[in-house]
């Protein structure tokens, strides 16, 4: 091996010569060979005394929820684009672990995701999205690892409680059905399973899980647990013996790159199952850059998944643009690859799941961190990062304060590695625009001569990897289309026969699920239909609203009209509604302001200023009944608003002083089945 890397070195030496020999000569590169010794001595990297643990990978999250919902929306060739800046190796973030939501019909922060149960006996592997994402992510990287997590659970699993647990067999059974039919509709192979994202843990369920799963021959998945903090799963499984022995790996959430005592005595592999979830600007790349060194460094923490892959849901929702890239305008077909996408191929693109971090990793004397990682058969790959305070804090934990200064920093490459001639060098230079670089290759470092050594000269907010792959690289498309609003005038009339996905392009549901349905028995114009399908409230991971509605459009909306067939399946109880000016969503769906139009079966109809109904505006008497078709139409122009009914008038000039924008929306009155059709918005200045 060592005899192949040198006779390479040499050959790609001469070619660099020969190609400077005829230019200007080599770009300034901030690296000095053994010329300079830094103060302090030097960072020894060294495999003698054997490997420090092995490297489970970096990864990034689908969901919790709802995060990849406008992503599938997208035109060819840029929804491409997009995968494989994430997905392909060597070409952009290069990711090792995609993890998804186990959609559970539930609001898990900007959405829900159905379930492939929404009922008991129900069984549907088409619905959403995430299947199709697994599949694209493992046609780009066969060797991704594929892992499952539940937010929230269909509402027959509760028995009537809002808790997973009432019957663990059966909560097993309903999350089992899912790793099985991924393999059984889609041959994807699911590597690891969770228990409840950043919820409550039960011990025999774990056990029971583990039971079922190896039952249906299901060895190979792995347990994670708990995906919240290192207490008291840690504590758990050292007073409990089978406990220690089912759970696989020890997952907790946004560590502050620390872990605690218990979790090291386990002996269990230790990862930050989630992380990041930080605006995907300069600060938020210097943070997921810090952390990717520093949750090992520190923590002994040996993969890192970022929440979330993608920010293919409104800007508006909570944590807008807190992906690794953005891509909200499947309209436009406009997406951005940003800061992060870079930062995360430092390490991705130069090391594999199955490489081990060496012994000697630790901070560098001024600020920053070094970490170093081996195949075994010769390569090596160190990061170094120095970002600073300033420009790495990520939303949460707090970053206690720190300074970072520039510094002259001598590596000594000792052991098996002592011998290498030569590593490729990437450099990122975050921070002022006149400045930055992204992912940059530099000269390659000669270490024919060095004994070994090298030194980097140091600034703050830069990330260095040095490496002897060469297989590196900064993929690229041409720019995507400029940025665009969403259309003014929208229709969608929903006639699609054969949809390939669930949910209707740009509705983004954030209670109850609306899906693609088919009136076998109506040969007329409502044939096809958008359908509320939830008869009962899920079992929550956050504050669902007691009404189901899906937002669409454009947050900056303010005068539009909106028109909407109807149809409220439910006798007596039943009802629907249309809305603008839709000011919240996600966690915050149950305190959305905006103008609601409310009709009923019982004959009636309201006008709300807030989803939940307490602000009443207008009510009063309709020719209204279930499971007939009905037009509604809401038109609101500055301050004042109005509604129509099979185009007749039935309530006009409603002083409306708030919210002044919001989207466009659709919804029922309770967790109930329910149609839409002819959606129509106009959006006027």
């Amino acid at each position: 091996m060592a005899e192949r890397l040198l006779q390479a070195s040499q050959q790609r030496r001469m070619k660099a010569m020969t190609s400077a020999a005829g230019s200007a000569g080599p770009a300034t590169v901030p690296l000095l060979l053994c010329a300079l010794l830094a103060p302090g001595g030097a960072y020894v990297l060294d495999d003698s005394d054997g490997l420090g643990r092995e490297f489970d990978g970096i990864g990034a999250v689908s969901g919790g929820g709802a995060t990849s919902r406008l992503l599938v929306n997208y035109p060819e060739p840029y929804r491409s684009q997009i995968l494989d800046y994430l997905f392909k190796p060597n070409f952009g973030a290069s990711l090792h672990i995609l993890k998804v939501e186990i959609g559970g019909d539930g609001q898990t922060t900007d959405g829900t995701e159905p379930s492939h149960m929404h009922y008991m006996l129900d069984e549907n592997y088409f619905r959403g999205y995430e299947w199709w994402l697994m599949k694209e992510a493992k046609k780009r990287n066969p060797n991704i690892t594929l892992m499952g997590l539940p937010w929230s659970f269909p509402g027959w699993l509760g028995k009537g409680f809002n808790w997973p647990y009432v019957n663990r067999q059966l909560t097993a059974y309903y999350v089992v059905t899912w790793i099985v039919g991924a393999k059984h509709h889609h041959d994807l192979d699911i590597d690891y399973i969770g228990i409840w994202n950043e919820r409550s843990f039960d011990i025999s369920y774990i056990k029971v899980l583990r039971r079922m799963l190896n039952y249906q021959g299901l060895q190979r998945v792995k347990i994670i647990a708990s995906d919240n903090l290192w207490e008291p799963i840690s504590a758990s499984m050292l007073l409990d013996s089978e406990l220690l022995r089912t759970i696989d790996v020890i997952g907790a959430h946004y560590p502050g790159t620390h872990t605690v005592k218990n979790a090291k005595l386990t002996k269990k592999k230790l990862w930050s199952s989630e992380d990041f979830s930080t605006l995907n600007n300069e600060v938020g790349a210097g943070c997921w850059g810090r952390i990717l060194n520093q949750n090992y460094v520190n923590g002994d923490m040996t993969s890192t998944i970022a929440w979330d892959l993608v920010a293919s849901y409104y800007e508006q929702l909570p944590y807008g643009r807190s992906g690794l890239m953005t891509a909200q305008e499947p309209w436009s077909g406009h997406y951005a690859v940003e800061p992060p996408i870079w930062v995360t191929a430092h390490t991705t693109q130069f090391t594999q799941p199955g490489w081990y971090y060496l012994k000697t990793v630790g901070h560098l004397e001024k600020g920053g961190s070094y970490v170093a990682l081996t195949d075994g058969l010769g390569n090596l790959t160190i990061i170094v990062e120095t970002m600073s305070h300033k420009h790495s804090k990520c939303i949460r934990p707090p970053l206690p304060y720190f300074t970072v200064s520039h510094q002259l920093a001598t590596f000594v490459l000792r052991g098996s590695f002592s011998e290498i001639p030569e590593l490729q060098v990437w450099h990122t230079k975050l921070g002022k625009s006149s400045d930055r670089l992204l992912f940059k290759q530099l000269d390659s470092l000669w270490l024919l001569n060095s004994n070994g050594s090298f030194t980097l000269e140091l600034q703050e907010d830069e990330l260095f990897t040095l490496t002897t792959l060469t297989t590196g690289s900064k993929g690229s498309y041409p720019q995507p289309p400029k940025s665009q609003p969403f259309p003014s005038v929208y229709k969608d009339d929903f006639d699609v026969d054969y949809p390939f996905f669930s949910e209707a392009p740009n509705f983004a549901d954030q209670t109850g699920v609306f899906e693609y349905f088919a009136n076998i028995e109506d040969p007329g114009e409502h044939r096809y239909t958008l359908r509320q399908v939830l008869n009962q409230r899920p079992i929550t991971w956050a504050a669902d609203a007691s009404n189901t509605i899906s937002v669409i459009g454009d947050y900056k909306w303010s005068n539009i009209t909106i028109q909407c067939d109807v149809y409220i399946e439910t006798p007596y109880t039943g009802g629907v509604f249309i809305a603008g000016r839709v000011n919240k969503g996600g966690i915050f769906i149950r305190s959305a302001r905006g103008i609601f139009f409310w009709i009923f079966a019982n004959g009636t109809y309201r006008v709300t200023g807030d989803l939940a109904g307490w602000m009443l505006y207008a009510f009063g008497q309709v020719e209204v009944m279930a499971q007939q078709w009905y037009t509604l139409t809401l038109t609101v122009k500055g301050r004042f608003a109005s509604g129509m009914l099979n185009g007749q008038p039935v309530w006009t000039d409603v002083q409306v002083n708030f919210p002044k924008n919001g989207w466009a929306a659709i919804g029922t009155h309770s967790f109930e089945f329910a149609q839409f059709d002819n959606f129509h918005v106009e959006a006027t200045p």
